[in-house]
């Protein structure tokens, strides 16, 4: 067995390369080694599937990951201070980690490996959302991109994905997510169990890809539809659609929905039968 298990342990990695944590790449690091083998326990069986990992900082989850088994882990890191410091774990880990010096925003996942991959990952803050959408975008693109993606965001934003219809949480991000995979809310975690802590909790959840999406709509209809809705959501959708439709009332009646309704009553199916209808 390899000694990765014994050092380069991220507070030690933290005090060895200076990694000061930068609030301009959101960066939180995750350091307890119980929460961290929890959130890798959360992604399933990762010894058949190589596991990319987007900001993994001085290393605390990476090492879960590869104590959990992980048959490769890839981690995509920014910082080149980390990208250093991440060197020892490589050197420890027998070949099952390789670490990618790049902007997540700007590299397609698809091509770092073949699939279906798992990703698991303590998000970044600031580009948390944006990264995610771009992987609902791959499945959406390729069926199969992702066997399954484990990830930590900002609360409030994990609320909102998971969000059911009827409160202020649920809208177009939580459409879109639930119409393209199956989503499970795990655990919060409060901010002293970061460092340095931040300034809200965050929310583990586990995304499963669907094969197809959960029911028929064009992708691009749907969101034009959703904009309208949620751009709007104060007023009832016979208003709130007038931007889309010359005659809304008459597109929500063949969609059988009321049109006094408002936008975060209606469910994802709703939603894809107004796409269809929008058609």
């Amino acid at each position: 067995m390899s000694e990765y298990s014994l050092i380069a342990h991220p507070s030690s990695l933290i005090s060895k390369y200076g990694l000061a944590t930068k609030k301009s790449l959101g960066q939180h690091f995750l350091l307890d080694e119980n929460i961290c083998a929890n959130i890798a326990a959360l992604a399933g069986d990762v010894r058949e599937h190589t596991i990319i990992e987007i900001g993994p900082g001085p290393g605390g989850l990476t090492r879960a990951l590869l104590q959990a088994g992980a048959k490769h882990v890839i981690a995509v890191e920014t910082d080149p201070r980390c990208v250093e410091a991440l060197q020892e774990l490589v050197a420890a880990s027998d070949g099952r980690l390789s670490v990618q010096h790049a902007d997540a925003l700007k590299i397609s996942l698809p091509t770092l490996c073949p699939g279906p991959r798992k990703i698991v990952s303590n998000l970044p803050y600031n580009v948390g959302t944006a990264l995610f959408t771009r992987w609902l975008d791959d499945g959406y693109a390729q069926p199969g991109s992702y066997a399954s993606m484990t990830l930590m965001f900002q609360q409030e934003v994990a609320g909102r994905i998971a969000a059911p219809p009827g409160g202020k949480d649920y809208g177009r991000l939580s459409v879109i997510s639930q119409w393209l995979s199956e989503i499970t809310p795990h655990f919060v975690l409060p901010p002293g169990a970061f460092s340095p802590p931040p300034k809200v909790h965050s929310a583990v959840i586990s995304v499963v890809p669907r094969a197809q999406p959960a029911y028929p709509a064009d992708k691009k209809t749907l969101e034009r539809v959703l904009a309208a809705g949620f751009n709007q959501r104060r007023k009832m959708l016979r208003a709130a659609l007038k931007s889309i439709s010359q005659q809304p009332q008459a597109l929500l009646a063949s969609a059988g929905i009321d049109e006094t309704r408002r936008a975060e009553t209606l469910s994802v199916e709703e939603w894809c039968v107004l796409a269809r209808k929008l058609a």
